[in-house]
């Protein structure tokens, strides 16, 4: 770039003299005509014309050679799978022509892909997902095109409001080929080039490794916020989580309930089969909790036979009507070895003067109420007294 710019300027400078030269010549000879110094000034004037717009051109190519750097190296700096993933969209969606962006990557366990999007709304997303060829094979590029029978007039079919054509190119992996990041136009009768794939893949090249290096992370932050034995979210991320939740609910001035609940004489159970037969109740217990919680709800194990539930959005009666259904759950068959087994639960809804610390203590201080009460029951908390 800095030698383009270097002829240019070279050129500019050549041209300037050879004018000043032809001026010089038309004033020592009388045999040239006005009319060939015009058009020889003329033909100058539209070569500086030409000179200068490959100038603006090269500058405008240099400063987006420069955002394209920074991305890149944004990409690479960050660890955060959402930040990665919104950076290859912004970047994908600079490039010329593209009026949104996409990347999907597929669940390595089965599940369901993970789909990011620019400029897309969920339908669109869900519609113009790509997962590949049919037959499972690489392909260096796809493109697509959409024809709309019903659009049938230029006005309604070119209004820029649906998408008329899409470029996928894939996210190459360490091992394999991690999805597919796709950007679309709505522009109607757009053709892709040679360089438009070009520019995507080497944009698709720089986020792969990063795409692939921050979902990692994040599969490594989940599996240590879990129970290894039950599966749940584990003490720690229980704390976590709830002193996220209670601040939300303050800031906004939102509803939040806690159920803190544990099976009644698991000791006992422990000392009759064994502590290894008590980890598969425990085990199934928590499968059992995991199938009644709403997905809005965070179900913990927070020690022992003792578990938690996070209610975002939920009252007091919200709480108690999950515990009944967690109680049927876990209590309406044998659960292993131990037979049926009954829980003891506190519920407690957030009040103002609430602490993440005094919200829970409240809950558990419930808990043995209800377990002091003959336990299977669940006892609603006390509003805090006094300061904390």
């Amino acid at each position: 770039m800095t030698t383009l710019l270097t002829g240019i300027s070279v050129g500019m400078g050549a041209l300037v003299v050879l004018l000043l030269a032809l001026l010089v010549v038309r004033w020592r000879s009388d045999t040239r005509t006005d009319e060939r110094v015009a058009e020889v000034v003329a033909s100058l004037n539209d070569r500086m014309d030409e000179l200068g717009r490959e100038l603006a051109g090269a500058l405008e190519r240099a400063e987006e050679e420069g955002r394209r750097s920074r991305i890149f190296g944004e990409l690479a700096g960050s660890i955060d799978l959402d930040e990665v993933l919104s950076r290859a969209l912004e970047a994908a969606g600079a490039l010329e022509g593209a009026d949104a962006a996409l990347v999907m990557l597929p669940d390595t366990q089965g599940g369901k892909p993970l789909v990011a999007t620019l400029g897309l709304s969920v339908e669109e997303a869900e519609q113009h997902a790509i997962a590949g060829p049919p037959d499972g094979r690489l392909a260096r590029s796809i493109t697509m095109s959409y024809t709309y029978p019903q659009l049938e007039r230029q006005e309604e079919s070119g209004n820029g409001e649906i998408i008329h054509a899409g470029l996928a190119v894939p996210l190459p992996g360490e091992a394999q080929t991690l999805g597919y990041l796709t950007v679309f136009t709505r522009t109607q009768g757009h053709q892709y080039s040679d360089d438009d794939i070009r520019q995507l893949e080497t944009l698709a090249l720089r986020a792969g490794p990063a795409i692939e290096n921050a979902r990692r992370f994040r599969e490594a932050r989940q599996l240590a916020d879990l129970d290894a034995l039950t599966g749940l979210h584990n003490r720690r991320y229980f704390h976590e989580a709830l002193a996220r939740e209670c601040a939300r609910a303050h800031r906004y001035e939102r509803k939040l309930a806690l159920i803190v609940f544990d099976l009644d004489d698991f000791k006992d159970v422990n000392d009759r089969i064994g502590h290894l037969a008590g980890d598969a109740v425990l085990a199934e217990a928590a499968e059992r909790v995991r199938d009644v919680v709403r997905t809005a709800d965070t179900a913990c194990r927070v020690g022992g036979d003792e578990f938690a539930v996070i209610l975002p959005e939920s009252s007091l009666e919200d709480a108690d009507q999950l515990y009944r259904r967690i109680l049927s759950a876990v209590s309406s068959r044998p659960l292993g070895q131990a037979g049926k087994l009954y829980l003891s639960a506190g519920v407690a809804e957030l009040r103002p003067e609430d602490d993440p610390v005094s919200f829970f203590q409240r809950a558990d201080d419930a808990l043995y109420r209800a377990k002091e009460g003959g336990k299977g029951r669940v006892v609603s908390a006390k509003p805090r007294l006094g300061p904390a």
